[in-house]
């Protein structure tokens, strides 16, 4: 029991490009810390700059700006007495590396350089980075003069090594190293690394967590040793929400775990460990076999000790981890959807200095749910306040237009979204009273400052005008027109609103004797932009959409978890309607409803989508794995004239995507053309070649269909594929 270390590792809600906040969220991570009594502490991947930098990491001032932070990180009081692992860009031989530097009293030990890049779905870490090929291999690395002023050092080691201390080795492993099916740690563990870092830029995910903390605990659980991971921890100015959860596992147990959403800008993890642990984990025969044959690491030796190094003393026995750990916690996916986004959409609302959001609010699930979550936010800050959080009262009482000297604290959510919050029904006589009343009630129920409109006199301008111009005037189908007269008058009302939402989201401030302006709220789902369901350049065009990124399925779920979660019993009237764009006229024989009008419903949505996207199948793959999967309730002729409905819309409208909102990354089948999913957006949408090959397998195969459909559904067969 004489080896106790107490290990930090945290989250940072760190930001691309403003180093000076960076800076200060840095240093109170290292003086938490050491509060907290660790001798190493562990920040998240490139967190100096923000990993959210893009093809600013090419510009030569962004490593000049990092080297200057480091500068001041390395002549500050809190980064003395500590062993700091730090994240930043740093050009070796006019190569950009993505690098650790590890720093103790004022002197660089190591810059390790990572090996292996994130390099697909939301990461194009290899546009701007080269990875370290000389596995166990260390260069000099002369350094620049604004560091040799404050270190004395004129060169240091760089490249694939690891940190012997007195008592214990760390080693060092870059987020996507984790991922690889050969892991640094394996090596490393073998040749004596006892401590792991992880300094990660890890985005949240519906359903992802479990991943990453099961591959550290089997990581430990096989190797041995302390597995520290730290990650960001908000949105650093794009799409994704890095969602924190920073912790320590310890031979394949988690023993101390962070938040996984947060309005925190720094939160600290700690544990106390005693090593003695991890080499008696390590006492086997076969571990010990392949160690003595393992290739060794160079260590840069500091003559430091993360122990006190009195063998028989001890530190604070409450601290020490022993006995049975607490379960690792995930949120279930609805609690995810309440909180991810919420998250995000207040750091963007702080940092963009904005006022507040708006919404077009339809009566609908969707616009419905983006509402629910604006709410959720709300109910954050309330919390947050509530326990006094400076950093988030300060930016609400801004962000409210309080004055300077107010004291206003934002402890009820309801109170705080009347000021910042700005819902509005934008009704046509195609919409219905139930729509208008559902809208009322839920702006009273979340508080948010609502408008109830009538914008029949815009409608009938335009269409008035069209008829002017051309002689002829368009008429909806039911009452005798064509499908594109039909389409181009519902289009009038959705861009007409887009338009109108702008105009009160510049203006409504200054109606309420405030400055500044709001921000648009969009509030398509991930099924409805995978689909092209939506018009251009309408409510979907806004300035940011929560719920892009979100399928349909699950935003049912976190309606009905927030009904009961948020005491919100007017819920249960958006379940129980029947999705519907009002855009056409209302008849005794006719209803405008989604899933009718796209011709699959969303389940089957879902299911294309993850498809498409998650298991890369193209039409003819998708076939063969449907005729598989809902053979038994559907022919493979009905399959087939499915798949086909699905890519010839899918490729029609992909066009959409190049103007598609910025959403929050959420799912795996984000139809996102922005870089998450990068495909053509002008296709031969009829894919002749692969529909005849899919007709010709339709025609062939025999039918085994035996159940109704939703017998199947019920039982697994969509749903397992949603899952």
């Amino acid at each position: 029991m004489g080896h106790l270390i107490t290990v930090a590792t945290c989250s940072l809600n760190q930001w691309a490009l403003d180093f000076e906040g960076n800076l200060q969220r840095i240093l109170e991570s290292i003086r938490i810390a050491k509060e907290q009594g660790a001798t190493l502490r562990v920040g998240p991947e490139l967190e100096i700059t923000g990993y959210g930098c893009m093809d600013h990491f090419l510009e030569g001032d962004t490593g000049l700006h990092a080297w200057e932070v480091l500068a001041d990180i390395l002549k500050s009081d809190e980064a003395k007495g500590i062993v700091c692992d730090i994240g930043m860009p740093i050009t070796h031989k006019n190569v950009i590396y993505n690098c650790r530097v590890v720093i103790h009293n004022g002197k660089i030990l190591l810059i390790r350089p990572k090996m292996w890049m994130a390099n697909d779905g939301n990461y194009r870490e290899l546009r701007w980075f080269t990875p370290w090929a000389k596995h166990r291999q260390v260069e000099d690395h002369y350094l620049p003069r604004l560091i040799h002023a404050v270190t004395g050092q004129t060169k240091v080691p760089f490249g694939d090594a690891v940190i012997s201390t007195v008592d214990t080795c760390i080693g060092v492993e870059l987020c996507e190293e984790l991922f690889t099916p050969a892991s640094p740690h394996i090596l490393m563990g073998l040749d004596g690394v006892e401590i792991f870092t992880n300094s990660s830029g890890s985005h949240h995910e519906l359903r992802k967590l479990y991943r990453r903390v099961e591959l550290m605990k089997e990581a430990t659980m096989k190797v041995g040793g302390i597995y520290l991971y730290a990650n960001q921890q908000g949105c650093d100015g794009d799409r994704l929400y890095y969602d924190g959860c920073a912790m320590i596992v310890v031979n394949g147990r988690v023993v101390a775990q962070g938040s996984q959403f947060s309005l925190r800008d720094v939160e600290v993890v700690t544990a106390t460990i005693d090593i003695e642990d991890v080499r008696a984990h390590r006492a086997t025969s076969s571990r010990s076999n392949q160690a003595a044959e393992a290739e060794r690491y160079q260590r840069i030796e500091v003559d430091f000790s993360l122990s006190d190094g009195l063998a028989d003393e001890i530190k604070d026995f409450s601290e020490l981890v022993v006995g049975k750990l607490a379960e690792v916690r995930y949120h279930m996916p609805e609690e995810e959807i309440a909180l991810g986004p919420a998250c995000w959409l207040w750091d963007y609302l702080r940092r963009s200095r904005t006022q507040g959001y708006f919404i077009p609010l339809s009566g609908g699930i969707d616009s419905c749910a983006t509402s629910v979550i604006v709410y959720s936010m709300c109910r954050l800050v309330a919390e947050s306040a509530r326990n006094g959080d400076k950093q988030v009262i300060a930016d609400a009482r801004r962000i409210a237009g309080e004055p300077e000297d107010s004291d206003y604290t934002p402890v009820d959510p309801r109170d705080f979204a009347n000021r910042i919050f700005h819902t509005c029904y934008m009704g046509t006589e195609n919409s219905s009273p139930e729509t208008r009343k559902r809208a009322k009630d839920l702006a009273n129920a979340i508080g948010s400052y609502h408008i109830d409109l009538n914008m029949d006199t815009l409608v009938t301008a335009i269409r008035d005008l069209f008829a002017y111009v051309t002689g002829v005037k368009p008429r909806f189908r039911v009452h005798g027109g064509t499908a594109a007269e039909n389409l181009a008058l519902q289009n009038i009302q959705a861009r007409l609103r887009m338009v109108i939402a702008y105009l009160f989201a510049q203006l409504m401030p200054w109606v309420r004797g405030r400055q500044g302006g709001l921000l648009v709220l969009g509030s398509a789902n991930v099924d409805e932009s995978l689909r092209g369901y939506f018009t251009k350049y309408d409510c979907s065009s806004a300035d940011v959409n929560p719920i892009g990124a979100i399928s349909k399925t699950d935003l049912k779920k976190f309606i009905a978890y927030a009904r009961d979660a948020f005491d919100l019993p007017v819920l249960t009237e958006f379940l129980e309607a029947v999705p519907t764009a009002e855009l056409e006229p209302i008849t005794e024989t006719y209803v405008q409803a989604d899933e009718a009008d796209m011709g699959m419903t969303y389940d089957e949505l879902s299911v294309f989508g993850r498809l498409r996207k998650v298991e890369k199948c193209g039409p003819w793959s998708m076939f063969t794995k449907l005729c598989h999967e809902w053979g038994s309730f559907l022919s493979p002729q009905q399959i087939a004239e499915k798949v086909k409905h699905f890519f010839f819309e899918y490729a029609r409208n992909r066009h959409k995507m190049t103007t598609l909102t910025p959403s929050y990354h959420a799912e795996q089948y984000s139809p996102d053309d922005n870089r998450f999913d990068l495909r053509p957006f002008l296709y031969p949408s009829r894919f002749p070649w692969q529909f005849k090959k899919i007709d010709a397998a339709a025609a062939r195969w025999p039918d085994r269909s035996t159940v109704r459909a939703q017998e199947a559904h019920d039982k697994h067969a969509i749903q397992e594929n949603k899952e």
